[in-house]
């Protein structure tokens, strides 16, 4: 972990600055009717998961470039999350992924607590084969033709349960790559059906008080079609599934120009909003940086959210899941936290009276007006006053590059092979 005397420096540096533009955007604020303090407590409330694979250099199908540092295990990718949650104040949890973070529950639990951590929701791989499984992936899991595939695919996730049950986990989260890739390849009712058989076997095997999210993706790996390819798909598989089965929405798997935020709109109006995966695209599924690409995209899905708060069950999980092939891994996981946390004291500015007033009467102009105001309002005072009264660095990023915590876990940890590619 990084010294807090560390970060007491880089604050004391900063302090002076920005309690003087919190008094501005406060005064400033409080013309609008809106008290900053409250605003800073709820975004100081808001936390998201980290993927404890995002922790690791990404890379693409023909090569990866990994850092300095790259982490050996999950006890490394602990350790990394811990710093990001050190100096952000905004990632409290971490999401594994089994069978990469696979390890005696007593351990996981004793390296989190050490590091100021707890447990997101756990995901399972069945889009890869891992050492020592009697059956390949290679054509489908949940959807193969093969039975005993199919079947070694629903005890991988039930494996998945009983490890998050051992460490506090409360959610499960399955994406499959299954699909074709050719015209014809494979039935798709057929292997849709067989999809629903085993998933309802996962879902029969989830304790009471557990949530099970499906992931839905346009393509890849399966290019022609995909088995949860769009958010309606994964709706009809939520509601096959029962009351705890939900949509998880991740906002690079949609084709361009989609409109996610009414897609959010939906499954919050029928129940069926489980969560997100934040992350950005310009092209497809690109996983970059959350906000790199469109943050007033990401402000509109914040509104949608904003505007159900309160509603009964309405409760979403929220994680990044990013690759990150050009940045240091840390340093990209603390500036999407910021920015979703940007984007969620955004949204909190709108002024909802007003908004619904202009709708009933059809202002267009003055709605997206209203809109583009709370966008266009700089937060960041908000967002830094949050991270300092709770223990983190104002500027989290210069703290990281200050702290040399990168070259010390180079040092220890030794050079990974950028042989192949592949995005972990």
């Amino acid at each position: 972990m990084i010294e807090d005397t560390l970060i007491a420096q880089q604050n004391e540096a900063r302090e002076a600055d920005l309690r003087s533009d919190y008094d501005a955007l406060g005064a400033q604020l409080d013309r609008r009717g809106i008290s900053i303090d409250a605003i800073r407590d709820k975004v100081a409330a808001y936390g998201v998961a980290v993927p404890s694979w995002g922790v690791g250099t990404g890379g693409t199908r023909f090569a990866r470039f990994p850092g300095a540092g790259e982490p050996r295990g999950v006890f490394d990718k602990l350790d990394d999350c811990g710093v990001i949650q050190q100096l952000g104040r905004a990632t409290p949890t971490v999401s594994l992924h089994i069978p990469w973070d696979k390890a005696p529950a007593a351990d996981l639990k004793a390296k989190a607590e050490e590091v100021g951590l707890a447990f997101d929701a756990m995901n399972s791989n069945t889009f890869q084969d891992s050492e020592g499984q009697a059956h390949s992936y290679k054509f489908g899991s949940l959807s193969h033709t093969d039975a005993a595939t199919r079947a070694q695919a629903v005890e991988h996730n039930l494996e998945c349960i009983e490890i998050g049950q051992a460490i506090g986990s409360k959610a499960l989260t399955i994406w499959v790559g299954d699909g074709s890739n050719f015209p014809g390849q494979t039935d798709m009712g057929r292997q849709f059906d067989r999809y629903l058989d085993a998933v309802k076997q996962v879902y029969a095997g989830l304790p009471g008080d557990w949530r099970l999210f499906t992931e839905h993706k346009m393509f890849e790996p399966a290019f022609y079609s995909t088995v949860v390819q769009d958010w309606g798909t994964n709706y009809l598989i939520a509601q096959e599934l029962g009351e705890q089965a939900f949509c998880l929405v991740d906002l690079g798997h949609h084709a361009p120009n989609v409109n996610i935020e009414m897609i959010v709109s939906r499954l919050i109006r029928f129940g069926k909003l489980g969560g997100f995966h934040f992350n950005d695209s310009k092209y497809g599924d690109d996983d970059l940086d959350t906000g790199a690409i469109d943050p007033f995209r990401l402000f509109l899905v914040f509104n949608e959210l904003v505007a159900a708060e309160g509603a009964p069950g309405f409760d979403p999980a929220h994680m990044l899941d990013q690759s990150h092939n050009v940045t240091d891994p840390i340093e990209s996981l603390l500036s999407s936290a910021m920015e979703v946390r940007r984007a969620y004291a955004q949204a909190l500015l709108v002024d909802r009276e007003a908004l619904h007033g202009y709708q009933e009467e059809n202002d267009a102009l003055m709605a997206a007006g209203e809109l583009k105001r709370a966008f266009r309002t700089d937060v960041e005072p908000i967002l830094a006053m949050a991270r300092m009264q709770a223990g983190g660095a104002i500027d989290p990023i210069a703290a990281f590059r200050a702290s040399g915590y990168r070259a010390k876990v180079a040092q220890e940890r030794p050079a990974v092979s950028g042989a192949g590619g592949g995005i972990v």
